[in-house]
């Protein structure tokens, strides 16, 4: 499996800062501390992966970074402004903007078609009907499943859902593509060509990404790894430290 050995573009623009970031679930008999006071930088241009075992935080935190839960305290800025301080209508509008997210579930609404589920940030954000369907033609298109426009979920297989999804991700041409276990419902051969497609969608677009995984083999096509245990961040490995990792050296 080849790497992905670009540099980010622009490799000064900080687009995710984290500072401190502290989460603590209360279930009401015991108290979870997911994140204790996470820093974390991430610059334009970058593919970063999240590995640690599972309840290290990885998910808490990628979930914390992009506004789709709260925090109890610290900061986080992307792109400069401070989503731990939008008020939740405004923080739902910059994620459709500025953000897309790739879950192994898919998240797909069986109901729709392809280019209808592709559509939904764009409809989120306010583009005209017209000008939304023309543009998830276009995302579909670039992730090779324009044929497939108007097949739903259920007549596609799960390579070509995880393909509507980052077409979805990637619709609103956002600054970040946040990926969730984006290859772990898929079997090695779909998951090497989903990754070989956020490779180039990367290099193509420059948009920063940042991918929770369980798998070295996914890492080891991102820029660097943040390794995670008990809610902090314990080290950093290299692109070529995790593709020794990954190949078994």
């Amino acid at each position: 499996m080849s790497g992905n050995s670009s540099q980010p573009a622009h490799a000064s623009d900080v687009v995710i800062e984290a500072r401190q970031v502290i989460k603590t679930y209360d279930t009401g008999l015991i108290q979870v501390h997911a994140l204790r006071g996470v820093d974390l930088e991430v610059r334009r241009g970058e593919m970063v992966a999240i590995m640690g075992p599972s309840g290290c935080g990885k998910t808490t935190l990628l979930n914390s970074l992009s506004g789709l839960d709260d925090f109890d305290s610290g900061s986080v800025h992307i792109n400069g402004q401070d989503i731990t301080r939008m008020p939740d209508d405004r923080k739902t509008e910059f994620r459709a903007r500025d953000m897309g997210f790739v879950f192994q579930t898919y998240n797909l609404l069986p109901v729709l078609t392809a280019a209808e589920n592709v559509e939904l940030p764009l409809i989120v954000s306010g583009t005209r009907p017209k000008m939304a369907r023309e543009m998830a033609l276009a995302s579909l298109e670039r992730v090779r499943l324009r044929d497939w426009a108007n097949q739903r979920p259920a007549q596609l297989s799960g390579g070509q859902r995880q393909r509507v999804t980052i077409a979805r991700a990637l619709v609103n041409r956002p600054a970040i593509i946040w990926a969730d276990e984006p290859t772990g419902a898929l079997d090695s051969a779909t998951a090497t060509e989903i990754m070989d497609l956020i490779v180039e969608l990367n290099q193509a677009e420059h948009q920063t990404c940042v991918i929770v995984t369980h798998d070295p083999k996914v890492a080891a096509r991102c820029h660097r790894t943040i390794q995670m245990a008990d809610g902090v961040i314990v080290r950093e490995d290299s692109q070529a430290q995790m593709l020794a990792l990954a190949n078994g050296h």
